[in-house]
């Protein structure tokens, strides 16, 4: 480095006129420049490093640039030794200067103008005080040997400066937050070695010898610790609120250190001749301080101000929305109260001022405000919160008690004063209390809603042994019917009625709730007595059951079905009341108006109806199905007239009995698409058998869903379009209970599949619950007698004087009638005596596969 060399080649020289001490001296010049150099090297790499942090980065760089700045100074300073300030002491001090201004951005600190205002005549006064605590030690007695006063205030002035800018950034520095903390703070170390030396070289070179050894040696340890801080670990984040409080203090310390460091030396020594300079510093720091304490005495009056303000801003705002503003004292005492006491409470403010709160609080909620207010009062450190909140009951004037918020603020309006806000809350209580009411109770029937019982059931289970709790379940039999017939109004009426009914004949200890819908749920505590749930569902029953509802100025008559499960070891609340809904859906099917147990069998019964129906979506879509027919013949040519499709499953390669999944496919309505798939598969197939010349006609089952379906009757008519099949070869078939259930809309739609052409037929005739009306409404076509009816012919005289009578009924009508189930020969001459004209069975042809069929209808065209 060429700068380094010339500060050696110029520090031999130096040395050899000065002499032992001049070499330790000029060593540690050396030393000091090529310590500035690795600072500056050190420091321009990290810049690079952290490029990311622009803090740490930019005030890397500017704090190198001052390192080099101040080493070129120490470099050129043995060449100018004959100048009384030199380019290389203005050098040093730009050095200086830059040096601070990279520890302000490393600090990374902001201030608006008027904190920088204070920082400056804050640095400025300790400038001074140091300076004149400097004067009376040690300058002054260097001010009479130097008998100059010019050369002093020149060789001065540079670390003076430095001093200024020292102390104008240490503040900043202290206080600072930022990650390249410790960098800063290594900077304003530097800046200190800097300041020293410089003071250092200039009382030496007003002394005219040599500056102490340790003085110049600070420099080249400040400039490796500067090296070497960016390459540590990361300052940690640290609270430094402290810090900042004792910084402020800092310029006051010094100047009245410096004041009384003054008075002593005037007390001490005989009066002497005023040094003008040093006349103007002491006349600044007092003109300084008289403005500092105007300015504070301003912000102090503004400040008062602003709390006056906006004590009364608040108050104004809180009497504004309704609440209570007053000012007690820690015991209690209201010392001031807003007139809103009168129009919330009913209390005069007169008769309250000078009183305790105490004495219209509820006496179980005093305790608790006398301990919050004690720990507000007593917390010197202000460790607690400035404001507490009060939830207590208020007496107003009429007696009653009244819920209320309260927030009491401490030191508003003197520190043994709080500043109280007091709402009435009554009106929001009684909406929670509303809420939570609705939450957990039903509004029809104002019994406990589902939400309650699964809570109050996990409730009872977790502190009563086993088999001790029983659920009932219970379900209004028809009731859909009623809001269909009546309206939904109406219904919920009838539900009203069915609860108050309920609630009668349960015990005072049972939890009844309305599980929803038509459905209430009984919690029942039996003290290990299972028969006592048992004689209470049947109670129930009996109470819906006992007399009709009146509803719509009707008498509506409904029975019960009733489920009822015990708890066993460990079971949990769900599978409780999940076994007596089982057990409810059970006496349901079994025809209602009963109760049953719940048993293990009945849960595994409706997994597995769950499987199946799983596996019934998974068949439809794989197309496990299948189709065959079973012939239908003319009993007196065996002419073979129709086929009846029948679906059949092969769950791979085990066969399905219809009679298992039909009604799973019912209930979860995967008949309707089930069902339309073998409508249009038969019609397809018949189409082809009559187009080979074959006068044959198909039959198909028709289920409730499928009629009630919204599209069921386009659905015919686009599987005859596409098929070919005439209308009147199709004969569609439903069962006498579909004719009593939704009847109205039943017989609509077998009207609208009728006036397209299709035949329509009656299943299973003479066992369901059709009147002989129903065959006046609806243009039926056939009838099919029932197989228990055909079975007994021969051997039953009931059963063959029914059957007679039923084809002697069809003939009058002028109808077709079939006869299902034909197994025996006897069976089928009866019949034919009878006049039955067609017939189905296993005697007259078994169902088949459409192959079957194929070879049927050879024979039959040969025959």
């Amino acid at each position: 480095m060429p700068l380094t060399a010339a500060a050696a080649a110029g520090a031999v020289a130096f040395a050899a006129a000065l002499g032992v001490g001049g070499q330790a001296l000029v060593t540690g010049a050396v030393a000091g420049g090529l310590a500035a150099l690795i600072a500056a090297g050190s420091l321009l790499l990290a810049s690079v490093r952290s490029a990311a942090d622009r803090s740490m980065s930019l005030g890397a760089r500017w704090m190198g640039g001052g390192a080099v700045i101040w080493a070129a100074g120490v470099a050129l300073r043995p060449f100018a030794e004959s100048f009384v300030v030199s380019f290389a002491d203005l050098f040093v001090l730009l050095g200086t200067v830059v040096t601070a201004g990279g520890a302000l951005i490393a600090a990374d600190r902001r201030f608006p103008a008027r904190i920088v205002l204070r920082h400056v005549t804050d640095s400025y006064l300790c400038a001074a005080s140091i300076f004149l605590i400097g004067w009376v030690v040690a300058l002054r007695h260097v001010y009479d040997d130097a008998a100059d006063p010019a050369a002093f205030t020149l060789v001065m002035l540079p670390p003076m400066i430095a001093l200024l800018v020292t102390c104008a950034v240490i503040p900043s520095v202290l206080t600072s937050r930022a990650s390249s903390w410790l960098l800063a703070l290594a900077g304003v170390g530097v800046l200190a070695t800097m300041t020293v030396a410089g003071l250092a070289a200039a009382v030496a070179r007003l002394d005219g010898g040599n500056p102490q050894v340790w003085s110049v040696m600070l420099a080249p340890v400040a400039f490796l610790l500067l090296a070497a801080v960016p390459w540590g670990p990361p300052a940690r984040e640290l609270d430094r609120s402290a810090v900042g409080n004792v910084v402020a203090l800092v310029p006051l310390a010094l100047v009245a250190v410096a004041a009384v460091t003054w008075l002593a030396h005037l007390a001490g020594e005989r009066p002497e001749r005023p040094v003008t300079g040093v006349v103007v510093v002491a006349v600044s720091v007092v003109l300084l301080l008289l403005v500092r304490l105007f300015v504070v005495s301003v912000a102090n009056v503004r400040l008062r101000g602003r709390v006056k303000l906006g004590e009364r801003q608040l108050r104004d705002l809180a009497e504004s929305t309704g609440d209570v503003v007053f000012t007690c004292d820690y015991e209690g005492v209201v010392r001031q109260i807003g007139p809103g006491v009168e129009a919330t409470y009913g209390y005069r403010p007169d008769d309250v001022v000078g009183g305790s709160i105490f004495d219209y609080i509820h006496p179980e909620d005093v305790p608790g405000i006398q301990v919050a207010l004690r720990a507000m009062h007593l917390d010197e450190d202000n460790s607690a919160p400035g404001a507490c909140l009060i939830a207590c009951r208020v007496r107003a004037a009429d007696g009653t008690w009244r819920p209320t918020e309260s927030v009491a603020t401490r030191h508003v309006g003197g520190d043994d004063l709080m500043l109280v806000t007091t709402r009435d809350i009554s009106d929001e209580e009684a909406l929670r209390n509303q809420v939570a009411h609705l939450t957990f109770h039903d509004g029809v029937t104002g019994l406990p809603n589902r939400a309650y019982f699964e809570e109050r059931t996990r409730e009872v289970l977790s502190g009563r042994a086993s088999g001790h709790v029983a659920v009932i379940f219970l379900d209004l039999d028809g009731f859909t019917s009623v809001n269909d017939s009546v309206g939904h109004a109406s219904g919920d009426y009838l539900l009203g009625q069915a609860a108050r009914r309920l609630r009668g004949a349960v015990r005072s200890d049972d939890t009844l709730a309305r599980w929803g819908g038509d459905e209430f749920a009984v919690l029942v505590e039996t003290g290990g007595e299972a028969q006592i749930a048992v004689d209470l569902a049947e109670r129930l029953v009996r109470a819906v059951s006992q007399e009709p509802f009146r509803v719509a100025d009707r008498d509506v008559a409904l029975t019960a079905s009733v489920g009822v499960a015990f708890t066993e070891d460990g079971m949990p609340a769900g599978d409780l009341i999940r076994n007596a809904d089982v057990a409810m859906a059970r006496a349901k099917e079994l025809g209602g108006r009963r109760v049953e147990v719940f048993a293990a069998q009945m849960h595994a019964d409706v997994v597995r109806r769950l499987e199946l129906a799983a596996d019934l979506q998974r068949a439809l879509i794989e197309q496990q199905f299948a189709i065959e027919y079973q012939p239908v013949v003319d009993l007196a040519t065996s002419r073979v007239t129709a086929v009846e499709a029948l679906v059949r499953w092969w769950r791979g390669s085990v066969f399905v009995p219809p009679e298992q999944f039909l009604g799973p496919a019912e209930d979860t309505g995967l008949i309707v698409p089930l069902g339309e798939w073998i409508l249009r598969e038969a019609c397809r197939e018949v189409a082809a058998w009559r187009a080979s010349s074959w006068d044959i006609g198909l039959s198909l089952n028709l289920s409730a869903r499928q009629i009630t379906a919204p599209r069921f009757v386009e659905t015919v008519e686009e599987a005859l379009t596409e098929s070919g099949l005439p209308a009147s070869a199709l004969t569609l078939e439903v069962i006498e209970e579909m004719l009593v259930e939704d009847a109205e809309e039943t017989i609509k739609r077998l009207s609208e599949l009728r006036a397209l052409g299709v035949r329509l037929a009656i299943d299973d005739f003479g066992t369901g619950y059709a009147s002989l009306a129903f065959l006046r409404q609806l243009p039926v076509d056939m009838i099919k007698i029932d197989p228990s009816f055909v079975s007994g012919l021969g051997t039953d005289d009931t059963l063959t004087l029914l059957t007679r009578t039923i084809v002697r009924l069809g003939h009058d009508l002028g109808l077709v009638v079939v006869a299902e189930g034909i197994e025996r020969p006897e069976q089928l001459e009866l019949l034919k005596r009878m006049g039955c004209t067609k017939g189905q069975g296993f005697l007259v042809a078994r169902p088949m596969a459409a192959r079957g069929v194929d070879s049927l209808m050879r024979t039959s065209l040969t025959v």
